[in-house]
């Protein structure tokens, strides 16, 4: 359920805003949305697991409040990210 490190690792390359970038919001919610998509696939072969659906229900909102700050800051970035994640459809 949890991401290996080189899943990690890649997607931190991919959405770091400079070199030394582990923790941007992009980097955050890129992650966080890896970790919905596995524990959504996880949940739909254990349907009585409800200790993961109130873990993945935290995540979502984790995620849609680093995106309301993203989108505050700075709008751009915010229609970036989502179109790169396929979050918004």
């Amino acid at each position: 359920m949890n991401l290996s490190e080189t899943r990690k690792n890649e997607i931190i390359e991919q959405f770091r805003t400079h070199d030394a970038d582990t923790g941007s919001p992009d980097v955050q919610i890129a992650i966080l949305t890896e970790r919905i998509v596995n524990l959504t696939e996880h949940l739909k072969t254990h349907k009585k697991d409800h200790h993961s659906r109130r873990g993945l229900l935290m995540m979502v909102g984790k995620r849609r409040r680093l995106l309301t700050y993203v989108k505050s800051k700075d709008p751009a970035r915010y229609r970036t990210i989502i179109s790169q994640l396929g979050i918004r459809k």
